[in-house]
């Protein structure tokens, strides 16, 4: 479990490819450096896309955490 600060939780669970991933970029866009983000996502893709995007993207894959039924990722907005 991570003690970094949770600013936004996304419940993405239930929501189809691409849903969570356009969820975390939609948070991402609003957000300010040094927001973090969690997103809690039962699709499958996600364990890829979502790390892909991040890289792709510049900022920080703070987590990812498998619960019973869901991922959940922690993310930190960098630039």
């Amino acid at each position: 479990m991570t003690t970094t600060e949770i600013g936004r939780s996304i419940d993405a669970r239930g929501m189809p490819c691409p849903g969570p991933l356009m969820s975390l970029i939609g948070a991402i866009r609003e957000g300010k450096v040094g927001d973090v983000i969690e997103v809690l996502s039962s699709d499958e893709g996600s364990r890829t896309d979502i790390p892909a995007w991040l890289t792709k993207a510049g900022h920080e894959l703070v987590e990812v955490v498998d619960e019973d039924g869901f991922t959940r990722f922690v993310v930190k907005k960098v630039r």
